[in-house]
């Protein structure tokens, strides 16, 4: 399935994760009491073939305080009314974590500043150093 952009969506196999629906939290009247729309999702990191091994430790990274001892991410979707809405985005917020820990950083390459780039330093710190002098009280010399 091709996204917004041209780049490629990807789409969760639903063995892959389990929903729960829970009431919702804070204000919101009768609804908020009588109705259990809010959206809690479980995704088991290790049991995941989505991602490889390396791109499994950058999801834990990016789940942060989100992830169990039991190696699940809990996310919860509370900001809609409707139960569709809040499993939509609590799917739509994992596929974003994953389609995240695919993305492999670049590794850093160490540079050397050019010689040019020593002598504008030094340069610099010079005319520092001379306007600095400069300011000084003269001596009694």
């Amino acid at each position: 399935m091709v996204g917004a952009g041209g780049a490629k969506r990807l789409v969760i196999p639903e063995r892959e994760y389990t929903l729960s629906f829970v009431r919702s939290p804070g204000p919101g009247g009768q609804n908020v009491n009588k109705v259990a729309t809010a959206c809690e999702l479980r995704f088991a990191v290790g049991a995941t073939r989505l991602l490889d091994d390396t791109g499994k430790e950058r999801l834990r990274a990016l789940a942060g305080r989100r992830l169990t001892l039991s190696d699940e991410i809990v996310l919860e979707a509370h900001r809609h009314r409707s139960r569709e809405a809040n499993r939509q985005d609590a799917i739509g917020r994992l596929t974003q974590l994953i389609v995240r820990a695919r993305v492999q950083p670049m590794a850093r390459k160490p540079t050397r500043p050019t010689r040019a780039a020593r002598a504008r330093r030094l340069e610099g710190k010079r005319r520092r150093k001379d306007a600095k002098r400069l300011r000084a009280r003269p001596s009694l010399e």
